[in-house]
């Protein structure tokens, strides 16, 4: 149980490190639920619950000063804790999302009180052209919520893997069979999220012919990404080519003008 713990902390940590390190998506639930599996030892519920959460969490972006529920501890613990129940995917996303959002909490504080600490050191440090020291606030900022992070998973999942187990087993059946059906509908509205972010005049009608596609021809999934995938190759390349052409028609209308002036 202990190095189960251990495990789930460094893989927050590692997860987390893209605030020092860089963003690198190692945080998303799809990824963190195949690293939970294997820390407790059952690597295909891990991939089908880190997938089903990244369905939930897949519009959870920052936006400006808006931050989104934490995806690490969301990730990670709700899958932890479903795999130690032998509980099922509306398992994992009953418990991921609140801690996803009480972990905002902590997270909030953090960066609105350490960072902007870190921020005025790093501006000293800069002013007296230490580019050192501005990089180790950096650093230190980063890898302070990393470990923030890791010890919030490590404690969480040591003391509250019995006291989940014994919540789930108090469970009515009719609420167990609500949180299945939240299951399909909760995806559905990471993906809106999602869109309201992305949909706009220019890309709607490829959204809904998308729809289309797989409502009416029986076309799989991944038939439509491929299918999107050419067509944005071929838009691409129909893009550059009639902006040449109409670079080179503005060169040449340059060129006689040039002529007619001499």
């Amino acid at each position: 149980m202990i190095l189960q713990a251990v495990l789930l902390g460094v893989i927050a940590f590692i997860a987390q490190s893209e605030y020092a390190l860089g963003t690198s998506l190692l945080s998303r639930p799809i990824v963190t639920g195949l690293f939970t599996g294997i820390a407790l030892g059952d690597i295909k519920t891990g991939i089908i619950m880190g997938a089903t959460l990244e369905l939930a969490f897949i519009g959870s972006f920052s936006v400006g000063a808006s931050i989104p529920p934490d995806v690490v501890t969301g990730g990670i613990l709700g899958t932890a804790f479903a795999i130690t129940a032998g509980a099922g995917t509306e398992t994992a996303l009953l418990l991921g999302l609140p801690i996803a959002t009480l972990t905002l909490i902590l997270k909030n504080i953090y960066l609105g009180l350490v960072i902007p600490t870190m921020n005025h050191k790093a501006d000293s440090y800069a002013e007296m052209g230490n580019y050192k020291g501005v990089e180790r606030m950096h650093l230190i900022a980063g890898f302070g919520l990393s470990l923030m992070l890791a010890l919030i998973v490590s404690i969480s999942y040591s003391i509250g893997n019995n006291a989940v187990q014994s919540f789930l087993n108090v469970i009515p059946e009719f609420v167990q069979t609500g949180l299945t059906v939240a299951t399909g509908i909760i995806p559905a509205l990471g993906f809106a999220m999602l869109a309201r972010l992305l949909i706009n005049k220019s890309v709607a009608p490829y959204f809904f012919l998308g729809f289309i596609i797989v409502a009416y021809l029986d076309i799989p999934i991944t038939g439509i990404a491929i299918f999107g995938a050419i067509l944005a190759v071929i838009i691409v390349n129909i893009m550059n080519f009639a902006k040449k052409n109409e670079q080179s028609a503005q060169t040449t209308d340059g060129e006689v003008l040039d002529d007619e002036d001499f």
